[in-house]
């Protein structure tokens, strides 16, 4: 590894830092370490973000530092408008709901949701113990059964939160400190860039780049799948796939839950007991958006239509819908959300056969001379080796203490990640934060000698 100078405070050589996963949480952490750490570091970055397909949110009490960020790079965005879903929720089979009668099964829907965050707020002051979010819609005596009701509750429930009712936790979902803290608005990125650009800003605080924007640094590691850790108390090797070896004090894994989940990268010595059970503990999410393209456009477009419902006798089949006519104008784009075990479903098929029903649920909404979709993409999170899963939920059982223990460094192998924010886990401003907190903890280890967490 290239020594690129030290501090006054580090007169001999500096320790030497590499970082394994460089996205928003890796970057972030490299950001803010001290500069004679960050001479010593090196990352590997594999893919980065879902170009074009995620949202971040805005204001609330605070501004969400992913949006100042944003701004910065003048990202062309748009604020994704939810009004008037109470006029767009289709029937199984012709036409949309009355506009009475859908507005009074969200009122419902909606006052089971305040339910739930007052019985949350109830059992943390209380100190009870934790509950599934559907174990409070069952104390409110809420069980959604037509396909008007499943579709709202889905809305209202998995839609944000992805997870299964029964699994998500209830005190660590409600309230939302991202919705408390930042406020409710969330934005569609639709620039050439991509929401990935965000990464990339962060990145080029401190590695070289070109004019351009292209980043030359040599301590960045493109396309180079780390497959074994091994850790010492003297130090720490990284080696990759195509069999290359890099040495340093310390290592930095900030790669997803899914992949530490699935065993993709074996430790040497392996991870101890603990750590093992508090990561398989913890949730990883499948969130899929699929986008098909049409040769001409078929449904409403005007004022109070971007997002529309599909109500099915299935609950969660290909339910949350939004056009893109401000985003991609001409271009003739339907968004579908789909979440967990319907992700898992649709990854398993081909395009072509996941294209065939959702052309089915659009005749069902539009009628049958509505044209073919002429392309359509599918992303597997879950079948990508990189990801195994969208984000990180987190469910039922699990305490802060366990929490604690999956973002605990074992020895000299320290862990990163949107799933380390116990606050903002599953959002890119979780992994930001992340990033910042697992930078100050290593740095007290290396400074102050303050290596040994109490978990």
């Amino acid at each position: 590894m290239v020594r690129f100078g030290t501090l006054s405070s580090y007169p001999s050589a500096a320790p030497a830092v590499i970082i394994v996963g460089a996205g928003m949480s890796g970057d972030q952490l490299l950001t803010t370490l001290p500069m004679w750490t960050r001479a010593q570091s090196k990352l590997f970055r594999g893919k980065c973000g879902n170009r074009g397909q995620l949202g971040f949110r805005s204001w609330g009490s605070q501004a969400n530092p992913i949006w100042l960020m944003a701004n910065k790079l003048r990202l062309k965005s748009y604020l994704s408008n939810y009004q008037n879903l109470s006029s767009n929720i289709y029937k199984p089979v012709g036409g949309v709901y009355e506009e009475s009668v859908a507005r009074k099964a969200f009122k419902v829907a909606e006052e089971v949701v305040e339910f739930g965050t007052k019985i949350s707020r109830d059992l943390s002051t209380r100190k009870q113990p934790d509950i599934s979010i559907l174990t409070s819609q069952h104390l409110k005596n809420y069980f959604p059964k037509t396909p008007l009701e499943m579709v709202i509750d889905y809305y209202l429930c998995d839609f944000e939160g992805v997870g299964p009712l029964r699994v998500n936790s209830l005190l660590n979902s409600e309230p939302s400190p991202t919705y408390s803290k930042f406020g409710e608005d969330s934005y569609f990125v639709a620039d050439p860039r991509g929401y990935e650009s965000v990464a990339h800003h962060v990145a080029e605080q401190f590695l070289n780049t070109k004019v351009a924007g292209q980043i030359t640094d040599p301590r960045l590691q493109v396309k180079k799948v780390v497959t074994e850790i091994s850790h010492s108390p003297t130090g720490v090797t990284v080696k990759t796939e195509d069999g290359l070896v890099f040495r340093a004090d310390y290592v930095i894994v900030s790669v997803s839950l899914g992949v530490l989940q699935n065993d993709l990268i074996k430790f040497h010595p392996s991870m101890p007991q603990w750590k093992i059970l508090a990561m398989d503990q913890f949730n990883m999410a499948i969130y899929t958006k699929i986008f098909l393209k049409f040769p001409y456009k078929f449904w409403p477009s005007d004022s109070g239509t971007e997002f529309f419902l599909y109500a099915h006798k299935k609950r969660g089949y290909y339910p949350v819908w939004q056009h893109l006519e401000r985003e991609f104008p001409g271009e003739n784009v339907l968004l579908v959300t789909v979440t967990d075990d319907e992700s898992r479903r649709l990854e398993q098929q081909s395009d072509s056969e996941t294209r065939e029903e959702i052309m089915a649920v659009l005749r069902n909404m539009f009628g049958k001379q509505i044209p073919e979709a002429t392309d359509i993409l599918v992303p597997r999170w879950w079948s990508n080796r990189f990801y195994k899963g969208s984000y990180s939920n987190w469910p039922i059982g699990v305490s802060h203490h366990q929490f604690n223990q999956i973002k605990a460094p074992v020895g000299r192998v320290y862990f990163t990640g949107e799933h380390t924010s116990a606050a903002y886990y599953s959002y890119v401003h979780g992994a930001n934060f992340a990033g910042i907190d697992s930078a100050k903890m290593i740095t007290n280890c290396i400074k102050r000698g303050a290596c040994t967490n109490k978990i």
